[in-house]
């Protein structure tokens, strides 16, 4: 096959280090079969001798698929695999582990669970509260942070340690590798056994990584091991689309390999074959705005194409409708759904667009799993607040939102499978506050039975104090309260327009079922639109995206706290802008929740203009408008 001239330089690379900074649709695969097949036929090196690294499994089934293609179909036996797949093919082979050493993600949550449950936490959804949990310990290790310099996010550093060491005693006793463990315990195995780690050395003279800007600490301190004495490491990436920092991935090691390899070769493959020039200088404007980035000069080949459109809505509603009948007008024209992309920077950020997209009929398939809003645990305090309004007053409703927000009201109190207001009062005879709160209790349940849907569930917020119980949470869970009320946002504004509770929950229910269709039929949805966040969005393509939602608090999200943070945000803004290859659209509203928004600086910057120049010229944004 024909290869650009920054190709060929980088698939004929000789021996030693070369980094080959590969920027979004610069034809990297084809870089990476392409030198491989080079190793073996030019250079003489012995298929077996190569070892190919990525970081998925479908990524290695398709690199070694390509590479079959690129060799007309010879069998050559390279080694393809993931970092985890070769990482456990060593300790295989020095502790004669199995596939039954491996611990299951169900088997992880279940140690995880049995661990916590008699601490008696205060959790509201132990999937989140577990899962970040599992986060940190994945991070710890592969970090090599001592655990006693952690400081979790999710729990006070006492429980975070007591829960890390309990699971990892766990693990000694059934002799139970996690992911995290495969790569940790490949690189203690490679430092305290000389002789072991120069026989992998022999093994694998040649070595070649993929997306090596999603490497972690852990892995790059092994395949250097691996590399030595010949150091023959040839690594494709690029640090503007390093996006996963929060499983420690760090773009900085990219500069690091400069360090450690002063005589490494850098090459820049300067073609983009996916996108058209416009997308590809306006992606190229916005994250030039980071800084510690290596500098690239980036052209494409296919023209210049329509301009970036950037339009503003008053609402998120009428955004959504805007996309929908954009996506309605080019299918009539001809567009095949599976062409186009909508990208949100969270899946909560989803639901007005599947609403619309089942309403008008638009065939869609979501990536990231089909997120349903009112089966958060939030939701389901609000509606139980509303069920007791309607009547309810089972036990359970009752259990479920006496200390929402706190009243210190003891549960011992809550003895009988039905409960009344009176009954309560009665046995709290002669606590004068408590029957205080018992009253006020009772008040707000008649409010509420009196309002409608929105009403009622700004009064469970404010009047009731709902919203700060989330806040007294959050701090417990060391988490921003905006995070959480960003779910009370998003379901009062679903409340909007409903005239009864029962409308709102018959719709609920319609909803339920039809995500649950969708979900069932999503296998076999081909031809649709692709619905994605921007981090599963990476390594994919599509000649139209949708980028929604481009206002501050969203892109960059309100967690973003530093200016690294900000600087992993452009990234994941930069990922979703190349992924388009025609036709880029950048949509944002000016007003959600009632409260005025700030279009997103990154969009800003594609103006050329930075944040500080908008706000000094005391503009509001009223280009492109609609």
């Amino acid at each position: 096959m024909s290869l650009s001239e920054t190709q060929s330089r980088a698939v004929a690379h000789g021996a030693g280090p070369c980094i080959c900074l590969a920027g979004p649709g610069s034809g990297k695969t084809t870089v990476i079969t392409e030198r491989t097949k080079y190793l073996i036929e030019k250079q003489k090196v012995l298929p077996a001798e190569i070892l190919v690294i990525t970081f998925t499994k479908a990524a290695s089934i398709e690199m070694r698929e390509r590479f079959r293609n690129t060799m007309g179909g010879r069998y050559a036996p390279v080694t393809f695999g993931t970092f985890h797949a070769v990482f456990f093919a060593i300790l295989k082979a020095a502790y004669h582990y199995s596939a039954e050493n491996i611990l299951r993600e169900e088997e992880k949550y279940g140690i995880l669970r049995d661990i916590t449950e008699p601490m008696e936490l205060e959790i509201e959804d132990e999937n989140d509260f577990l899962g970040g949990i599992a986060g940190e310990i994945s991070l710890i290790k592969n970090e090599r942070i001592p655990l006693e310099h952690y400081y979790s996010s999710n729990c006070p550093e006492d429980v975070f340690r007591r829960i890390y060491r309990e699971y990892q005693q766990v693990l000694m006793r059934k002799r139970k590798l996690d992911f995290d463990d495969m790569l940790v315990c490949t690189y203690e195995l490679l430092k305290a056994r000389p002789d072991i780690c120069a026989g992998w050395q022999r093994r694998f003279r040649y070595i070649l990584i993929d997306e090596f800007q999603d490497i972690n600490a852990i892995q790059y301190e092994t395949v250097k091991l691996l590399a030595q004495p010949g150091n023959n490491l040839f690594i494709v990436g690029d640090d503007d689309q390093s996006i996963y920092r929060f499983r420690g991935a760090k773009p900085e090691l990219m500069f690091r390999f400069q360090k450690d390899f002063p005589d490494a070769k850098m090459i820049q493959l300067a073609e983009n074959y996916r996108s058209t020039e416009c997308i590809i200088k306006g992606a190229g404007r916005v994250i030039a705005h980071n800084t510690n980035r290596f500098r690239k000069t980036i052209h494409g080949v296919r023209g210049a194409g329509e301009k970036i459109a950037v339009s503003f809505f008053q609402n998120q509603m009428q955004e959504a409708l805007a996309v929908v009948r954009k996506i309605q007008d080019m299918i009539k024209a001809g567009r095949e759904p599976q062409e186009i992309a909508v990208l949100f920077r969270t899946n909560t950020g989803a639901r007005i667009y599947l609403e619309k997209f089942m309403e008008y009929n638009i065939p869609f398939r979501m990536r990231d799993g089909l997120p349903n809003i009112y089966e958060h645990w939030i939701a389901n305090d609000l509606f139980t607040y509303i069920r007791i309004a309607q009547g309810s007053r089972s036990r359970k409703d009752f259990l479920q939102i006496i200390n929402r927000p706190k009243r210190y009201i003891s549960r011992e109190y809550l003895d009988t499978p039905v409960l009344t207001f009176e009954e309560l009062r009665k046995k709290c005879r002669g606590r004068d506050w408590m029957e205080e709160r018992i009253d006020r209790l009772e008040y707000d349940i008649a409010s509420i039975s009196r309002m409608k849907p929105f009403a009622a569930v700004n009064y469970i917020r404010h009047a009731v104090g709902y919203e700060n119980y989330l806040k007294e949470y959050a701090q417990f869970r060391r988490i921003k309260p905006e995070e959480l009320y960003d779910i009370l946002d998003e379901l009062q504004e679903a409340a909007k327009g409903f005239e009864s509770f029962e409308a709102w929950f018959a719709h609920m229910e319609e909803y339920k079922e039809a995500l649950q269709k969708k979900s069932s039929d999503q296998k076999q949805e081909g031809n649709a639109v692709v619905f994605t966040t921007l981090h599963s969005a990476k390594g994919l393509e599509f000649p139209v995206v949708f980028l929604v939602d481009a206002v501050e608090g969203n892109m960059p999200h309100r967690k973003a706290a530093t200016e690294a943070d900000v600087q992993e945000e452009r990234r994941l803004f930069y990922v979703g802008m190349t992924r388009a290859k025609d036709k880029l659209y950048l949509y944002y509203a000016k007003e959600r929740y009632g409260q005025e928004l700030i279009c997103s600086r990154f969009v800003e910057e594609l103006r050329g203009r930075t944040m500080a120049k908008a706000k000094s010229s005391g503009e509001k944004r009223q280009w492109n408008k609609k």
